[in-house]
């Protein structure tokens, strides 16, 4: 049950709207007309901006420190920062990562050097600030460093993968989250008011849910579809708004997916992880939420052929395979009909037996290498191609393996005796194992043959050195 704003709330929202409409903000979209101008007025984030909290705290005491707003779209970082500009007693410049150069920086800068002189400090607000370049960002390294300016800046990125560790270091960083339902809701009611607008109950919880804590969507939904009912374009269901209408105006509405930002990092996290935990319907979904948000669809089966072979493996040979073939067959056909071998490949590996067997094998072998060094290869298995070679050795005592090995024949129940057993590794790595194989599919075979063959192993017969004489 949604709680109705106290008469506290709607006064001063009243007299917020009212500001606006003097200020001549009528006619900017409805997501600008409200957006918040103090932290009473301001909606979610309480564990930021809380009372009490720290940021709070500042903020209101003018002792702001550099910070780094980073959150979803719609959270609210932009509007902290215009709430910023008006609470300081400092001087606030803004500048857009998108548009502005390193001139820009420099000249903002040099206008702060010449008021700290005067002993007036200077805020920085810095939108998308992840799109600024190293150079960019080394210049506002400076600037912070030295106290001429404070830093505010804002993105949807991760600040530890797409700002410079040493500003990051020198930057307090504040997480927003995405808005509740009911907090999403708080915002549409004051759209609503602002509008002079009514909403059928279904609508409303449409609009809401299909939102997605992001507010700047619920509101330029909201001011579309009233928009299409009172110029006559739609039906007015007998609640307001109804429910066609905002399913109509969210149609469109883009999914959150930045083929260069976290979301391309976590949803494909996510498909691995699923396909990799045997779950065929959240491997499809996730598939889904990438090639219809307009991820590069090798990108994907690239992926996948590296889980073939590092999470299927052995269990399944063939799973290498059908990746190879779903990247060939959808660089042949690209897209859309892509989606049809990536689909079938999804969920072959999926459905696969799993084993990393091969992953595990490669890093204890990777991990005997960096301990011992290069090991000298084992005389018998140097090629003599030359008489000075044969004479040292090279060569001596190689047994052909199809002659003397019938072990080779995984058909085979003859295994030869001990002393026929050829020794491959380097004589101090004699008896380690690498390859272990897991208890699925076609390694339950694999497993049975590898242990009976490493029962008849034996200990190698001492391998001489070449001899220092020529």
């Amino acid at each position: 049950m949604k709680r109705p704003p106290t008469r506290a709330q709607a006064a001063l929202f009243e007299e917020a709207s009212l500001a606006r409409s003097e200020a001549g903000l009528t006619g900017q979209p409805l997501a600008a007309r409200l957006r918040p101008r103090s932290l009473e007025e301001f909606v979610g984030q309480e564990h930021v901006i809380g009372p009490g909290r720290v940021l709070r705290l500042a903020i209101e005491r003018d002792q702001l420190s550099s910070i780094i707003f980073w959150g979803p779209p719609g959270s609210g970082k932009t509007t902290l920062a215009e709430i910023i500009a008006r609470l300081t007693k400092s001087n606030f410049a803004a500048l857009s990562a998108v548009s502005a150069g390193v001139a820009d920086l420099r000249k903002v800068i040099d206008q702060a050097a010449e008021l700290r002189r005067g002993g007036v400090r200077t805020v920085l607000f810095i939108d998308e600030i992840h799109r600024f370049s190293k150079s960019q960002q080394d210049a506002v390294l400076q600037a912070v460093e030295s106290g001429i300016i404070t830093l505010v800046g804002a993105t949807t990125e991760n600040p530890s993968f797409e700002v410079n560790s040493a500003l990051l270091s020198r930057c307090r960083v504040f997480t927003l989250r995405p808005l509740t339902d009911e907090q999403v809701d708080t915002i549409v009611e004051r759209g609503l008011r602002e509008l002079g607008a009514g909403i059928e109950p279904a609508a409303r919880s449409f609009l809401v849910r299909m939102a997605h804590g992001d507010a700047r969507v619920a509101l330029n939904a909201l001011e579309l579809a009233w928009a299409a009912v009172s110029s006559g374009g739609a039906a007015e269901g007998s609640g307001g708004i109804a429910l066609s209408v905002v399913e109509d105006a969210m149609q469109h509405r883009a999914l959150q997916y930045d083929r260069q930002g976290d979301q391309h990092y976590d949803v494909i996290s996510a498909f691995i992880k699923s396909v990799r935990g045997s779950d065929p319907d959240a491997a499809v979904y996730w598939l889904a939420r990438m090639l219809e948000a307009g991820e590069d669809p090798l990108f994907v089966v690239r992926r996948m052929v590296i889980l073939a072979a590092e999470d299927v493996g052995l269990a399944d040979p063939q799973a290498l395979s059908v990746a190879v073939a779903a990247q060939q067959a959808v660089h042949f056909i690209g897209m859309p009909e892509g989606f049809l071998p990536l689909a079938e490949c999804a969920l072959y590996l999926a459905l696969a037996p799993k084993s990393n067997s091969a992953l595990r094998a490669y890093q204890a072998a990777a991990q005997d290498v960096a301990v011992t060094g290069s090991q000298p290869v084992p005389l018998h298995l140097r090629n003599a191609v030359t008489g000075l070679m044969a004479r040292e050795g090279y060569g001596h005592g190689y047994m052909y393996a199809h002659e003397y090995n019938p072990s080779l024949r995984r058909e085979s129940a003859d295994l030869p005796p001990a002393q026929q057993l050829q020794h491959y590794l380097p004589a101090d790595l004699a008896g380690h194992h690498y390859y272990a194989p897991g208890d699925q599919g076609f390694e339950t075979k694999l497993k049975r043959w590898i242990e009976e063959r490493r029962s008849h192993e034996s200990s190698p017969r001492p391998t001489d050195e070449p001899s220092s004489e020529s």
